[in-house]
């Protein structure tokens, strides 16, 4: 079965059939994609670079994916954010990245790619997780990690638990997200050549640092 990465970057010539689709994907349709450990902040870290970056600019993460995946009227109200000629090229592109492969997923991972798919057309998307960087090639990629200590320490903060616990909830963080992208995109989550920038947060890098430095970077990629 090929990579879901090699199909994507394969079909990129899916473009030359709709030349608009692709132009207004480069230009219209800014994507950060936000990969992170468990305790290394990436998800506030998302949070703090939207604030900056200012309206339309948007965070999508896990729960907010999946309340849109169980309610009609959310995932009609996202559709409706975007343009009505592009809505079949959503379709038509994810059944041209993924053919054979998209009618071997599940129904939960078909409307996954689908709701993904319909939030990178919206564009100005911040997208936590979902292994979303691997959906769009053309998005700003980032990574954020941490020193197991820094995580462990986080996560009894924030979870309110004992060293024990966090322990076992990041090691169990860990493993079901490695199982989630490896049986979606079949990719390591964790291999730094998948992203565009790895930063590690700690005591030499606040979460504050870390979002300034995406949001400098995100200005210059999209030229906002």
């Amino acid at each position: 079965m090929k990579k879901l990465f090699e199909l994507i970057n394969k079909n990129f010539e899916f473009s030359q059939f709709f030349p608009s689709f692709h132009s207004k994907e480069k230009k219209d349709s800014p994507i950060i994609t936000v990969s992170r450990e468990k305790g290394s902040g990436g998800r506030p870290i998302a949070f703090l670079v939207a604030k900056e970056l200012g309206s339309p600019w948007t965070v999508f993460h896990k729960d907010i994916v999946e309340e849109i995946a169980k309610e009609v009227h959310l995932e009609k109200e996202l559709i409706e954010e975007v343009d009505e000629a592009q809505i079949p090229l959503i379709t038509q592109l994810v059944d041209n990245m993924l053919g054979k492969q998209y009618l071997n997923l599940s129904g939960y991972y078909k409307h996954l790619v689908r709701i993904l798919s319909t939030i990178g057309q919206r564009g100005h998307a911040i997208i936590i997780g979902r292994g979303a960087n691997f959906l769009f090639p053309q998005a700003f990629k980032v990574r954020i990690v941490c020193e197991m200590e820094e995580r462990i320490r986080g996560v009894m903060k924030y979870e309110k638990v004992n060293r024990r616990e966090a322990m076992a909830l990041i090691e169990k963080s860990d493993r079901e997200r490695t199982h989630f992208t490896q049986s979606l995109f079949q990719h390591d989550p964790s291999k730094a050549h998948h992203y565009d920038m790895v930063i590690r947060t700690g005591k030499n890098l606040s979460l504050e640092d870390a979002a300034e430095i995406i949001v400098n970077t995100a200005r210059k990629r999209f030229g906002l």
